[in-house]
């Protein structure tokens, strides 16, 4: 077994303030380190992008934002994902940051930034299906570029009321739950990597 620290990137897809999503990727981040990964937390709002366009990238090049992602997922082995649900699929937001990424530089491979990848997907969500719905949408999305998406995830309904003032889930069992999917991450990770 490789016992290299796996480098996980941890990010959620939504650009709210205080957002549930942000929160439960920042537990699942806390399992993944304490099984042994290293771990690189980001919040999306700190790389603002236009909305993906050709003709953008033909005339001016990929905006910096985006190349500064790009080399965020290149040195990582694993992604940590909170997806939000925006009517039953996925926010613009993660859909953007995931378009902007898959585009090849000169030289690349095309999706590059992909390959052997692996990835777990999480959401939390006011309703009473805690965001099952966009999950099913990230995870075709993820699998179709290349990632190896776990099969394990979770989705926390009732957002508003699942969260205690310190971040953390007031139900044990999903804390460890959410906990136990960044470990799984990091583990699966260390043995898939070469």
């Amino acid at each position: 077994m490789n016992n290299t620290p796996p480098r996980i990137l941890a990010f959620s897809g939504s650009a709210r303030s205080n957002s549930y999503n942000q929160l439960l990727v920042r537990i699942a981040a806390r399992g993944a380190e304490a099984a042994g990964a290293t771990v690189t937390v980001v919040d999306l709002r700190d790389y603002p992008l236009p909305l993906f366009n050709e003709d953008l990238e033909r005339e001016d090049g990929p905006p910096e934002n985006a190349t500064k992602l790009k080399q965020l997922f290149f040195e990582h082995d694993g992604l940590l994902i909170a997806s939000p649900e925006y009517n039953s699929s996925i926010s613009p937001l993660l859909k953007n940051v995931i378009d902007w990424v898959s585009r090849p530089a000169e030289g690349e491979s095309r999706l590059a930034a992909y390959q052997n990848k692996t990835a777990t997907l999480m959401s939390a969500s006011l309703g009473a299906l805690g965001g099952l719905r966009g999950l099913v949408h990230v995870r075709a999305i993820l699998s179709s570029i290349g990632v190896l998406v776990l099969p394990e995830q979770t989705a926390i309904p009732n957002a508003h009321e699942a969260f205690d003032d310190s971040g953390n889930l007031k139900d044990e069992h999903q804390q460890e739950q959410v906990e136990k999917l960044g470990a799984e991450l990091a583990a699966v990770t260390r043995k898939l990597a070469v």
